[in-house]
């Protein structure tokens, strides 16, 4: 009979702590087979969490998690944790309604100590729980696995500067899986590795400090920077150690000997905190994720043996792909169009600009807040910069809209991609809330589009605007097949429109929920109430004199958005309530998001339960009318 897979037998992994080092391997490449099976089944991010298969096992190896705080940046490279730690049954819920987060989640497991899906947050959060753990006189160990990309991000070096400040017990572990930092590695920069991890080398700069603290100051300084050099040239930790680290590496993140032995060594590491260097491979053993430009970081449901992705089929383009359409024949007209990413190009389909324009695309990397303000300086120059970043992650460069952008009344254009639910990615990547924090913004002009022609109109606006900020957000997905204009005419500023006339109840909707109004409108239709449906496009400056008609001439006014509350319909109610609009009896109700973080879901599913559908918005225009069930209805 064929031996039982090692995985069969881990349940836990207290159960990989009693593997032998010799059968780790054995142990990874079944679980690299069980991530790529489920994901295939449920989608996800693939390359990523194959490019950590053997870290994880020898992390959980080394350290005795969970007393041992492990904490995954972003997360989308937990799955191999996931399934070692006691999820493995419900691996293939993955991402699904119900099933497990794409994600790490305090409220899943306890081997999940800190949720994540933002990057670059790991190191502060390990901090945190080592300052906790000394101050109760605890003795675990705290190690924060971290991406290269997500060191682009300043919060990482905030961290890391605090640090050695904070605590002398701490393991950083720098995955580093673009080759972004270190030249490939081999068995020799393993060996040294090893050898300037283990004890006797500490032992031995130890006993040297001792030796140089009673030499004059000259001759100290001289010798550690003579050492600091010779591991420089040798490793390329300088940098980490001036920030009061101990580095190791780089290693090869693959090689499960070496792997084992360095995080050993590294635990043990008392007198300050570690960085070990870890080069990976991303889509490391899937042939197809591996010869996949993007070493398929993201996918759909797929055919293991062939890799071929099921993509749904749409007669659409994608809002996304939209945008970067529209920008590219902005850019031909005008040369001082430029754009901006926060390391999304693809994303946020500022790949294909790029591709056009390479010399007038800037990628600054995981860092939104120098987005922001790089993109502000650009402006103050004269250039016309379009700033895409998802609506959750502008979330993160609010303080630099807010001061750089806004208070100096810079032309900035922020491209806010993902607004509204996003599905399987859940509320860390919802864009629920820049309604309401780009619109308190004094100056600021705010769009939300509810077709992909809206949207490039909204593109063409931005552009024409030079004295002050502005914004469109658009949801994640594809658009509804309108046409398009070769070349899309600016909007007038502060101007919605009315798609349909009606007599009873007004449908205002802002972005793209104005589909759902206008089968809304039908369903009141058939209980007979005439519904007038329009199209507010700006949320900032309101249409006033349209918003104002609509509460003079209905009975009831119902505001629709893709955003929490305190966004279009509190701006709405503020203006009824300035010009006394409610004084006259005026029936109002706002539909928003829910109060709460979304769980992820498909996005139908995910609105259905906000209560944004047209069964929903119709419900609340006759329940704002006084109609009820059995009753019937004359308001035409």
């Amino acid at each position: 009979m064929p031996d039982t897979p090692l995985l069969d037998t881990v349940l836990t992994p207290a159960d990989i702590r009693r593997v032998p080092v010799d059968r780790l391997q054995a142990l990874a490449d079944d679980l690299r087979a069980e991530v790529i099976d489920a994901v295939s089944v449920t989608g996800g991010h693939l390359g990523s969490a194959l490019g950590v298969v053997e870290l994880t096992v020898a992390l959980h190896h080394v350290f005795d998690t969970p007393r041992d705080v492990l904490i995954w940046d972003v997360g989308h490279q937990c799955y191999p944790h996931k399934i070692v730690t006691g999820r493995r049954d419900r691996i293939r819920t993955l991402r699904q309604g119900g099933g497990l987060s794409g994600f790490t989640k305090r409220s899943e497991s306890e081997y999940d100590p800190f949720g994540a899906a933002h990057a670059s947050t790991s190191i502060s959060a390990a901090l945190g729980f080592c300052a906790a753990r000394d101050q109760k006189g605890e003795t675990n160990k705290v190690v924060a696995v971290i991406g290269d990309g997500s060191m682009s991000a300043g919060m990482a070096y905030e961290a890391m500067n605090n640090a050695a400040e904070t605590t002398k017990q701490l393991v950083v572990v720098l995955n580093d899986n673009d080759m972004s930092i270190a030249p490939p590695v081999g068995g020799m920069s393993a060996y040294l590795a090893n050898l300037v991890s283990g004890g006797a080398y500490r032992n031995f700069r130890r006993f040297g400090k001792k030796v140089a603290e009673h030499m004059p100051r000259p001759f100290r300084d001289a010798a550690r920077k003579a050492e600091e050099y010779a591991r420089g040239m040798v490793t390329g930790g300088t940098f980490f150690e001036e920030l009061g680290f101990y580095y190791i590496g780089p290693i090869d993140g693959h090689d499960m000997d070496a792997l084992v032995s360095v995080l050993k060594n590294a635990a043990e590491v008392d007198d300050r905190p570690v960085v070990v260097h870890v080069v990976t491979q991303k889509g490391k053993g899937y042939g197809p994720a591996e010869s996949s430009a993007d070493k398929y970081h993201g996918v759909v449901k797929f055919d293991v043996v062939s890799g071929k992705q099921s993509k749904a089929v749409s007669n659409a383009p994608s809002y996304t792909k939209v945008f970067g359409t529209e920008l590219i024949k902005r850019a031909k007209i005008d040369p001082t169009v430029v754009a901006i990413t926060a390391a999304m190009p693809s994303g946020t389909g500022l790949d294909l600009f790029g591709q056009a324009f390479p010399e007038r695309t800037y990628d600054v990397g995981i860092a939104e807040q120098h987005a922001v303000t790089f993109a502000a300086g650009l402006a103050a120059d004269g250039m016309k910069p379009v700033c895409a970043i998802y609506s959750t992650f502008l979330q993160r460069g609010y303080d630099q809209v807010v001061h750089d952008v806004a208070i100096q009344s810079l032309p900035v254009r922020f491209a806010m991609d993902r607004a509204g639910l996003v599905g399987a990615d859940g509320c860390t990547h919802a864009g629920s809330f820049d309604i309401g924090f780009m619109g308190t913004l004094p100056g600021m002009v705010l769009m939300a589009a509810a077709d992909e022609a809206e949207l490039a109109a909204m593109i063409a606006t931005s552009l024409e605007i030079d004295d002050r900020p502005s914004a469109f957000r658009y949801p994640r997905g594809d658009g509804v097949g309108v046409e398009i204009p070769e070349l899309a005419a600016p909007l007038e500023i502060g101007r919605g429109r009315i798609v349909r006339e009606g007599t009873a109840v007004a449908i205002l909707s802002l972005g793209t929920r104005l589909q759902e109004s206008l089968k809304a409108a039908d369903l009141l239709a058939a209980r007979g109430v005439s519904a007038t449906v329009a199209d507010a496009r700006f949320a900032k400056p309101l249409d006033a004199d349209m918003i104002l008609r609509l509460a003079r001439e209905h009975e009831a006014v119902i505001t629709v958005e893709e955003g929490a509350m305190g966004g279009f319909g509190a701006f709405v109610l503020q203006l009824l309530a300035e010009k006394g609009a409610l004084d006259a009896g005026l029936k109002i109700r706002t539909l928003h998001l829910p109060d709460i973080f979304q769980d992820h879901e498909k996005p139908e599913v995910q609105y259905a339960e906000a209560g944004l559908n047209a069964e929903h918005i119709a419900a609340a225009a006759l329940a704002a009318l006084g109609v009820t069930e059995g009753r019937g209805a004359a308001r035409a």
